[in-house]
């Protein structure tokens, strides 16, 4: 690729070497997006072309690429008939699932940018995108019961409006694709806009790097409001290999994981940080499908071993740059106490690194990570003041647009990117992007709160979790409880605090600015309670208490304490279960623990399984009771 000569040396570009067995240039990239053709007209040509041959599965149906072709051209017309054109934005409030890539592929016929909207999401959250969005169709299976009441109209997947359509508008590069909100700082969620000739760049880039063939099967776990779900389907789709989709069950336990992806010969999957780190750790057998395990989200603390079956490649961009700005392939565990790099730039890519005024620092030297290219979205969805402040004029190459990530970083010797941290408040947790003052913002509408801060908090090398520190208004008591249960009105899950802790007052530096380096670890004198402390009580509870309270690193846990609503979340579930099973010798199972989220009733249903093995004559010798 031509270097312009106003382009400082301490930018990263691709330029040929990509970084993973293969030359990838401009040219040959859009030779293999297919020339002008956006995804959904890769998609059906695809379908012309293997009709038969599989495209997505889930555990309750299968598609081929006829059926799914046919399926998305009957809900594209019913979107015609309502008057979806080009650029117009279509609410997605379906579950992970083949009914929902089959509408999202309508859309995109359509001409329409779908918008993923969780079902599980706060009514006002869902409501807040839609509106924002300007939304006027919502694609929502059965009843609009998921949907919140609005001026947009709910339409069924499965009605049959209109019959098959094979007319469908013409749809240009620069329309939109999808839109996919992020957690905003002004206390609202905030949507990246990313148009097909970007969405064709990541496709074309990674299917010309990992070598993606029709022989391929990849996984789709991610949930659907992080964007790499988008990087798990369409690339695939594209080029004739498979999507399969492992259940709710499967998705975040390590061990279920693994033998679902050995089972289904998935051949590369996308594990976010701290799952994949688990699955790095853990025993494979010799011979699997898997060839590639394809990684981003959060700082990569791990490098592969040596004797696992798979490549590890270790991918950074934020949603403002279609999924994907640079990738390398991790090298395996040799002692070095380095963290593993974020790679080089992906073709049609490039990476400024610049100090406050704008200009390059020098190559080691560390500043704030600037993205150029292919992949730099349209702008924020109706924000235009936050467009022009994130997306810049570059004054390296005319007319080239940037991206502020707001990430630090530095470019390496040998050409790669190093991330250093966040220059902002911006925190990852569990793959998702979370403002603070999103949280914040809805805390301080409590009417028992004076004022708060959240910030995030990573102990003893585990996963980050959300911290809220709240000042009382006067006069006002509240529980742990009655925060939890407010902003769970509001905001999902991800997004709520794991501990609340009770201040006099938020120190303040010199400025008058939060001090978070001065805010208090949280411990039993300042932790806020959620009321009604109520000891374990009987040997299995008394046991039980202590791990739970390790695991999710506070001092006690009652017997009536939600162990989801003190931080714990599905990967750390899996943890929990692995020491029941190493402590009482029974397999207390992810579905058992969602159902019984309680010390007293985890704790019941050891018992059960305790009694169950006593009367079938086969008790573990390995219980500690």
């Amino acid at each position: 690729m031509f270097k312009p000569a106003s382009i400082p040396s301490s930018v990263s570009e691709s330029e040929g070497q990509s970084g993973f067995d293969s030359q990838i240039t401009a040219e040959n990239v859009q030779l293999q997006a297919g020339g002008e053709l956006c995804v959904h007209e890769l998609v059906a040509r695809q379908a012309a072309a293997t009709p038969n041959a599989l495209a997505i599965a889930d555990d309750a149906e299968s598609l081929t690429y006829g059926q799914l072709n046919d399926r998305a051209n009957l809900l594209a017309g019913n979107l015609l008939e309502a008057g979806v054109r080009p650029d117009e934005a279509v609410g997605l409030c379906l579950e992970r699932s083949v009914g929902f890539i089959v509408a999202a592929l309508a859309v995109l016929k359509a001409g329409g940018a779908y918008v993923p909207l969780d079902p599980a999401a706060p009514a006002e959250r869902q409501s807040l995108i839609l509106r924002n969005a300007q939304v006027a169709i919502v694609i929502a299976n059965g009843a609009a019961s998921s949907v919140p009441a609005g001026p947009w109209h709910v339409l069924d997947p499965h009605s049959r409006l209109s019959n098959a359509v094979t007319d469908f508008p013409v749809v240009a590069a620069s329309h939109l694709a999808y839109v996919i909100y992020t957690s905003g700082s002004t206390g609202q969620p905030k949507g990246v806009e990313i148009s097909h000739g970007s969405l064709a760049n990541l496709i074309a880039w990674h299917n010309a790097e990992f070598q993606v063939s029709p022989a391929d099967r990849a996984s789709h776990q991610a949930a659907l409001g992080f964007d790499a779900a988008v990087w798990e389907i369409w690339p695939y789709l594209a080029t004739g290999a498979s999507v399969q989709i492992p259940s709710e069950s499967v998705r975040n336990n390590p061990e279920s994981l693994r033998d679902w992806l050995v089972e289904r010969r998935v051949t590369i999957t996308f594990l976010p940080t701290a799952l994949a780190e688990r699955m790095m750790q853990m025993a494979w057998p010799a011979i699997t499908s898997l060839r590639i395990l394809l990684t981003g989200a959060d700082t990569l603390h791990r490098r592969p071993s040596a004797d696992l079956p798979f490549a590890v490649v270790n991918n950074y961009g934020p949603t403002e740059f279609t999924v994907v700005a640079t990738s390398g392939r991790v090298a395996v565990e040799d002692g070095s106490k380095s963290l593993p790099s974020i790679g080089r730039p992906i073709a049609n890519a490039r990476v400024y690194v610049l100090d406050e005024s704008g200009h390059a620092v020098a190559n080691g030297d560390a500043g704030e990570i600037y993205l150029a290219g292919a992949g730099v979205a349209r702008g924020y969805r109706n924000l235009p003041q936050m467009t022009a402040e994130r997306f810049v004029a570059s004054s390296f190459v005319p007319g080239e647009r940037l991206y502020r990530t707001g990430d630090l970083g530095r470019h390496l010797p040998n050409g790669e990117v190093e991330f250093i941290g966040r220059i902002d408040d911006q925190i990852k947790i569990r793959g998702y992007r979370v403002e603070p003052n999103e949280i914040v913002a809805v805390l301080d509408r409590h009417a028992a709160v004076h004022a708060s801060v959240v910030v995030a908090r990573q102990e003893n090398g585990g996963e980050k979790r959300l911290l809220a520190y709240v000042v009382p208004a006067e006069g006002a008591t509240s529980t742990a409880s009655d925060l939890r249960e407010h902003l769970r009105k509001h905001l999902p899950d991800f997004m709520i605090p794991a501990l609340f802790v009770t201040l006099p007052a938020l120190p303040v530096t010199a400025n008058g600015k939060v001090d978070n380096t001065a805010l208090p670890a949280p411990e039993a004198a300042n932790l806020m309670q959620d009321g009604g402390f109520v000891a374990p009580a009987g040997l299995v509870e008394q046991y039980l208490a202590p791990i739970v309270a390790g695991l999710l690193h506070v001092e006690r846990i009652g017997s009536g304490d939600n162990f989801f609503l003190l931080g714990g979340h599905s990967l750390l579930g899996t943890q929990l279960l692995t020491k029941i099973n190493d402590s009482f010798g029974v397999d207390l199972s992810l579905l058992q623990l969602f159902d019984n989220p309680t010390l007293g009733g985890m704790s019941a249903e050891i018992e059960k399984l305790i009694l169950a093995k006593i009367e079938s004559g086969n008790a573990s010798e390995e219980s500690t009771l």
